[in-house]
């Protein structure tokens, strides 16, 4: 999204909407690339990613440039009109370099320095590695900052992806002097906030503080959380160095570098985001898992969420099978376009492909492309090509965004960290699985939802998970629910700060006040082990002993489990604590009793159970109804216009076949 003190800069000259892929020529003989060129042309591809992993290409010795091959190809591309997403190629040192600075290497936790050979190899704390960035960049930068082609600049790949941590010497004298800074040299302040005094663990010297390597035993929950903390703010220096020198030299052209939102893993996208001109993300389907289009729904309701609501980019999804799983199963015909649509209709403005050619060596070479093996006579291209065409018949829905839902899921990266790490009372209470869960059921049910950081003017803020948490969002989750939101929290919530320090008092510490209730005892549930509540619902993972105040309304009841007899659904005024894990079953027949009572409008005719309706809108008027069928049937969806990608008219309601899209101009 634009910084504040750039509000002008957006998408300039960015073809919308975007349709391509990553490009390689490096790894093809020149007489390929003008049938490369032909062939996008055809599919209707009007912007590529350039240069990704092109270091050694263009510096192929030490301070020896090659442009030549760069300059021919994005000639060619320019002659085509087709744009370029100009990248750094900092994801990939040379060897020359690796060999030369072997103390750029990543280190694993328990000392081993991992070899050269792959992308991602560095540490993101060497001098060394950022010197060479940071000159490699400006090169770039330098040479086709004003190019008529480069319309957009691209920075590193995936950060945090394969290369998350570090815990060389390197990396731990950075992390000294990221503490030393946050804590303001005082040491104390830090032995007090890591609880050093248990097992006698306190430090009298800053040079006794290492990363959490690996022990004989447990680490401080407070070292990890600032060591994700430090690894996470090293990654995005290193993004922030890139990106301003590409603002200096080719100002007015927006940088981003592609997220993998959807992964949860070691990445505060939230803060990410605030950094990047335009939020883009990649996103790969698991093959095998039986709720995948739900969780295409995730990414791109995450990745807006990211993007404030603005339109984004999918930067890299497969048009058919990837390299990388245990099984890698094809994708069957038409669901490439699916996949593709929504996204388009949760908010993004462009949807690329990893990659363009399928490689024909390396890792890579089974990862599907847009031209695969057998080239132009296969299924991929010609569905290739005709997404092309679909995607340039939405012209007009570019710019346009999704209406804020009334539903949003809270969701904090920090909390996330704290709750998995070890020592929990249950390894099964996960926080990207229950996240998952909550979505998934509103998705089956038609629910458009948001993803936030923090309470907003939402009618529904659900919360299914917030082990670590702060002061500061406590007081605004009282604030929203004092506004008149409606407000549902999950178990083991509200316990520990940011710090992984337990808030005093009684269980659930920081929520206690707002949730009314005291939970006495925390009932982790064994393997498989199961709840049952009187509502007819079912808990899993989990149950607690709560005694509620007075005031508090019980809902429903435990009826087996540790916790039979005892309060299980707890109601003050707008706010419902959850002393359990409802299963999805469960979620489905709570979730629209819960969006009913905060007075949420219900979905439109049609929608869910594989089913997604989905609605974008401009501020100048028009609106366009995304219908997308995931199902082996055909459905009626109530709509009012003409569809963008049949032609068809539809006076009131549609018949969308099986696995198929529509896209329906509404009239006003």
């Amino acid at each position: 999204m634009p910084r504040p003190d750039q509000p002008h800069l957006t998408w300039g000259r960015i073809p919308r909407p975007a349709f391509g892929a990553d490009y390689n020529p490096e790894q093809w003989d020149k007489a390929i690339w003008k049938d490369d060129v032909r062939l996008m042309r055809e599919a209707g591809v009007n912007l590529v990613s350039l240069g990704i992993f092109a270091w050694s290409w263009i510096e192929p010795r030490p301070d020896v440039f090659d442009f030549s091959g760069l300059d021919e190809v994005i000639t060619l591309l320019h002659e085509a009109g087709i744009a370029v997403d100009l990248s750094t190629p900092t994801a990939a040192p040379p060897l020359w370099f690796s060999h030369a600075h072997p103390e750029s290497l990543p280190v694993t936790a328990d000392g081993r320095t991992l070899a050269p050979g792959s992308r991602q190899a560095y540490c993101p704390s060497s001098p060394a590695y950022r010197d060479r960035a940071a000159l490699i960049t400006r090169r770039l930068a330098e040479r086709y900052g004003d190019h008529p082609a480069v319309v957009m600049w691209h920075v590193n790949n995936e950060y945090a992806n394969a290369n998350a941590h570090c815990w060389c010497d390197t990396s731990a004298a950075a992390f000294r002097s990221w503490l030393r800074t946050v804590y303001g040299n005082d040491l104390d302040a830090l032995n007090d906030r890591w609880g050093t005094v248990l097992w006698g663990m306190r430090y009298s010297d800053w040079e006794q503080v290492i990363p959490p390597r690996t022990s004989i035993s447990s680490l401080s929950p407070g070292l990890w959380m600032d060591f994700y903390r430090f690894s996470d703010a090293e990654h995005l220096a290193c993004f922030r160095a890139e990106r301003d020198i590409l603002r200096a030299h080719s100002p007015g052209r927006p940088v981003t570098t592609n997220f993998m939102a959807s992964a949860l893993s070691w990445s505060d996208y939230w803060r990410w985001a605030r950094e990047v001109d335009i939020v883009s993300n990649d996103h790969y389907l698991m093959s095998e898992d039986p709720n995948r289009s739900a969780d295409l729904a995730f990414a791109a309701d995450l990745t807006r969420g990211l993007a404030d609501g603005r339109p984004w980019i999918l930067m890299e999804h497969s048009t058919s099978a990837v390299q990388w799983q245990p099984r890698n199963v094809a994708k069957v015909p038409g669901e490439m376009a699916r996949n593709t649509l929504t996204h388009l209709a949760r908010g993004a403005d462009g949807a690329l492909f990893f990659q363009w050619r399928q490689s024909a060596y390396g890792p890579e070479k089974w990862h599907s492309a847009m031209v695969p093996h057998g080239g132009e006579d296969t299924r991929i291209w010609q569905e290739t090509k005709a997404l092309g065409n679909a995607v340039a018949g939405l012209a007009d829905v570019a710019g346009s965004t999704c209406p804020p839902a009334e539903i949003a899921l809270l969701l904090d990266y920090e909390a996330m960290w704290a709750l998995e790490l070890p020592h929990r009372p249950s390894t099964d209470l996960t926080y990207s699985g229950v996240l998952r869960d909550w979505h998934r059921a509103l998705w089956t049910l038609g629910l458009l939802c948001d993803l936030v950081p923090a309470p907003g003017e939402q009618r529904l803020l659900l919360v299914p998970s917030l082990y670590a948490l702060s002061t500061d969002t406590a007081r605004a989750l009282e604030d929203y629910t004092a506004r008149g939101g409606h407000l549902v929290v999950g178990p083991f919530s509200g316990l520990v700060d940011p710090d992984d320090r337990v808030h005093p008092g009684p269980y659930p510490g920081a929520l206690r006040d707002l949730l009314g209730l005291r939970v006495d005892e925390y009932l982790p549930l064994t393997a498989g082990g199961i709840a049952g509540l009187d509502d007819g619902s079912t808990g899993r993972i989990w149950a607690e002993r709560v005694v509620p105040d007075a005031g508090t309304e019980v809902e429903s009841r435990f009826t087996e489990g540790p916790a039979a007899g005892g309060p299980a659904i707890l109601r003050r005024g707008n706010t419902r604590y959850l002393a359990t894990r409802p299963d999805v079953p469960s979620l489905l027949r709570l979730l629209p009793l819960w969006a009913a009572r905060a007075g949420c409008t219900t979905p439109v005719q049609g929608a869910g159970h594989g089913v997604e309706v989905v609605r974008r809108s401009a501020p100048r008027g028009g609106s366009w109804l995304f219908a997308v069928n995931h199902t082996l049937h055909p459905v009626q969806v109530a709509a009012t216009g003409v569809d963008l990608v049949s032609g068809i008219r539809s006076p009131g309601a549609i018949t969308l076949p099986a696995g198929e899209v529509a896209v329906i101009a509404e009239d006003r």
